[in-house]
Parts: structure tokens; C-alpha cells; sequence
């Protein structure tokens, strides 16, 4: 049996085939960048049919070698808080909202939960415009046509693909709207968003599988009769990827932004565990929740300091930082150039260097800001620790770990005394979206995948 997992991140769409055992085969890789629209006022979009096309590309072109004969299942690691409005033919009425769009703002006169602790310990978020509870009603007052109903990136691209689409768990728990316990929409949380009945996509059972439609099963022979799983949401694949699938581990994963997060088991109508008021909290599935914190930086900061600094390119950036090892860092950064992810309220813009003279380098900036990320990651390890009875061990992971050896050191340095590893294969969100889906939570287990971060 083979695998066919999506990667449906915010900067691209990526599709690899892997083996029964979620490892990837050689060459099955398929990759589509998506541009990102991001404006002055907080603005930060993708184009969902352009998207869309990104998708059936790959297909296409995994199809064109051959690479998904034999494949039986297709699992996907999806980007979680996207939404967009459709109109009752499932077409897009305006551009997909991405997690760093901060323009959203909460109804006036709405005085929010009435209770935000317990508010905030069934949904595990907040209200706050990085939920749909903000981000719908602020849609449709945007909007110059009425939605029919609304979707998250995903769900508007299974919606075109697949028959009887259905929204998972792990996705819908993203919205802000499900209750974490009883996996059901949230009373309050969608009176909050002004919820109208047929507007939210039919939540996925646990036995959920999908299929694709005739026309595209005919544009796709390999795969017309393969089970379509539900689709994780690409933290919680990425936390699996990494096997950090208990709470002996965390994984920190930078990606396009940066977030700390653990695994705990937690079935439906059990009692949830303890939830810090910083820290949110998702599904992984139905048996099993995700608890974290997150930040705007991470690679997208990354991206923009190389470019816009002038920085070098591949060896000899990384030579250059070499010459400043991470305790020596001497300027102060504020790394919230994209703004503070919830339950923080900061507009993009925040960021900050201080400390800069007319003999600082570019690299010197560069090194500041990475290592403020690992200053926020560090808090945000100990908030998790805070509800265990044990030091957890810390999984780096994600492409720009896997590219840079002095960040993945200014991790270990910043959080020491605790074991360090890293995963060298930036594929950890398929690979865990495929473990999920074959329910092999602790597939990346031994896999020769964990490196300890002082040996390379």
C-alpha cells in the first residue's frame, strides 16, 4: 500500500507519496508555490482557486510518473484559522483569510463570552480575530453579497474535489467554534458568530472517508476508488511528524510562522486537562487534543530579513553566523514584525531591533531576531510545563530548522538543561498527517528521524 499525503501550507502546496509506514519514496514529490498577498492594514491573503490549481497540478504531475499507482489512501496536514465565504455553488466570494491577517474586529455593542474562562476552556481560544467567533461576522460585513456558508481552505478545496465533503474534527476545532469535549459546534461560541443555519460544513465522524467526484476521477484513474481521510490540522500533524505524539515530548516547529506544542490523549466526554489562560488549545483527532502557543515570526521573518537586509545566500550566511554564537547576541529584537497571534492583540508593525550603531551588521539584526523567537519559544515551553508533573524533551522541526544549524543551537542554548533534538526531514507535516490517518501515532518512533541537536 501506498500513501498519498498533502502538505497545504500557507506559502505552498506540496504532495508526496509515501510508503505503508508513511515513509516517503524517492522522487514522489510534487511542489507548487502559493503567493501570499499581504498589504498594508493587516491584510494577508491567498487566492483559493488559484490554490486550487496549485493542488490538481501536483496531482497531475504525480500522476504523469506514474507515482500514484498503487496509492490507497490520501491523508493531508492542513492549514488551520483560514476562511473564506462561498456562494451556494462552493466558489469563492472573496480571497481566502490566512492566521496573519489581523484585520478583523469584533462586532460593537457584542460584549463577548459570558464566561471567558469557561469560554476558553471548551473551545480552547478566545475571542479574538483570529476566530471565526470575530472573523464571520466581520466577513459579512465586508461583503458586498451575502455567504451562503463559509469554509476553511481545505474544506473549500475538498468541496470542489471530493463527494459529501465534510469538515474534521482537528480542522473545525481551528475555528474556534467546537466544543473540545463533546466535538460539537459550541452554543455560544457560534452565537458569537452570528451562525446561520446550513453556514458551517458538516462535521466529519470518525469513520469519515471521502471520494472524489466522476470528472475527477477520470482526470485521476490511480485514485478513483482511494479513501480520502480527514485532514489534520498541520500543528497537530507536524507535533506526530516529529513523534511528539505524548507529553514526554514537545515539539517547537518553524514553518512560515513559529509554535510550541504537546500532544495529550483526551477522548470525547472526558474531562479535557488543565489549559494555562496562554496557552490554546486544538484536536488532533477524536481521541487526542494539542495544547500550545504561538508567533507570527518565524519563517516568514526569516524570509524577510534575508531579503530585505541583502543578506548572503546558503554557506556563506551560515558562516557568517558562526561568528556570533547565541549567548553573544548583544542587540535587544521584538520579533512581532507580523503582529501577535492570540491571545495577544499586537498589529503587525510591532517588531523592533534596538541597540543598532553604525557598526552593526546585517547578520547582527538577523541573529537578533532569531534569537528573540527562541526567547518566546522558551516562555512558551515552560506554560506547557507548568500543567505536567515532568521536563518534557524538545523537538525542533520544520524547513528552516532543518536549514539552519545556529538557529537549532540558539534553541538548545535557550532551552537548557532540557534534551534537544531536531528532525532533520522538513516533510514532517504529510509524514504526520499519514500517521494520523493510518492511526500510528507513534509511527516516527525509532525511525532514525530524531537527531540530538549537539551532533549536527
Amino acid at each position: 500500500m501506498s500513501i498519498l499525503a498533502f502538505d497545504l501550507g500557507t506559502s505552498s502546496v506540496r504532495g508526496l507519496v509515501l510508503d505503508a509506514d508513511a515513509r516517503p519514496l524517492p522522487g514522489a514529490l510534487a511542489r507548487r508555490k502559493t503567493p501570499i498577498t499581504i498589504v498594508d492594514g493587516g491584510a494577508a491573503t491567498i487566492d483559493g482557486r488559484a490554490y486550487l490549481d496549485g493542488f490538481t497540478q501536483c496531482l497531475d504531475e504525480l500522476s504523469a510518473a506514474g507515482h500514484l499507482d498503487g496509492v490507497e489512501l490520501v491523508a493531508t496536514s492542513a492549514q488551520w484559522h483560514s476562511v473564506v465565504p462561498l456562494d451556494p455553488g462552493g466558489e469563492p466570494l472573496g480571497p481566502v483569510l490566512t492566521w496573519l491577517d489581523t484585520r478583523p474586529t469584533a462586532p460593537p455593542g457584542i460584549p463577548g463570552p459570558a464566561d471567558p474562562h469557561d469560554y476558553h476552556h471548551r473551545t480552547g481560544t478566545w475571542w479574538h480575530r483570529f476566530y471565526w467567533s470575530v472573523r464571520l461576522p466581520w466577513l459579512r460585513e465586508m461583503g458586498e453579497v451575502r455567504p451562503a456558508r463559509f469554509a476553511g481552505l481545505v474544506e473549500y478545496i475538498f468541496g470542489r474535489l471530493l463527494e459529501e465533503p465534510a469538515m474534521s474534527i482537528s480542522q473545525a476545532s481551528g475555528t474556534g467554534l467546537l466544543d473540545l469535549r463533546t466535538l460539537d459546534w459550541d452554543v455560544e461560541a457560534c452565537e458569537l458568530a452570528r451562525v446561520r443555519p446550513g453556514e458551517l460544513p458538516p462535521l466529519a465522524p470518525a469513520d469519515w472517508h471521502g471520494r472524489l467526484r466522476a470528472e475527477y476521477a477520470r482526470r485521476w484513474p490511480a485514485l478513483r476508488d482511494v479513501r480520502w481521510t480527514p485532514p489534520t490540522g498541520d500543528g497537530a500533524a507536524s507535533n506526530v511528524g516529529s513523534a511528539c505524539y505524548d507529553t514526554r515530548r514537545a515539539a517547537v516547529t518553524v514553518g512560515t510562522s513559529a509554535a510550541v506544542r504537546l500532544v495529550q490523549s483526551a477522548p470525547a466526554d472526558t474531562e479535557l486537562p488543565p489549559l494555562p489562560d496562554e496557552l490554546w488549545r486544538y484536536r488532533v483527532d477524536h481521541r487526542h487534543v494539542i495544547t500550545g502557543t504561538a508567533f507570527s515570526a518565524g519563517g516568514s521573518l526569516y524570509a524577510w530579513a534575508r531579503r530585505e537586509l541583502r543578506l548572503p545566500e546558503g554557506a556563506a550566511l551560515d558562516e557568517a553566523l558562526t561568528r556570533i554564537p547565541p549567548h553573544q547576541v548583544t542587540l535587544r529584537a521584538d520579533p512581532r514584525f507580523g503582529g501577535d497571534r492570540p491571545p495577544g492583540l499586537a498589529p503587525g508593525g510591532s517588531g523592533s531591533v534596538d541597540g543598532i550603531g553604525l557598526d552593526t551588521s546585517a547578520v547582527e539584526i538577523l541573529a537578533a531576531l532569531m534569537a528573540a523567537l527562541c526567547d518566546e519559544v522558551g516562555v512558551g515551553v515552560a506554560a506547557i510545563e507548568s500543567t505536567l508533573d515532568n521536563k518534557v524533551q524538545v523537538v525542533l522541526g520544520g524547513g528552516a530548522m532543518a536549514a539552519s544549524a545556529w538557529w537549532r543551537h540558539a534553541f538548545a542554548a535557550v532551552l537548557a538543561p532540557r534534551e534537544v533534538h531536531h528532525v532533520p526531514d522538513p516533510e514532517i507535516g504529510a509524514v504526520g498527517a499519514a500517521l494520523v490517518a493510518i492511526d500510528r501515532l507513534d509511527g516516527a518512533k525509532g525511525r532514525e528521524r530524531i537527531v540530538r541537536t549537539d551532533e549536527g
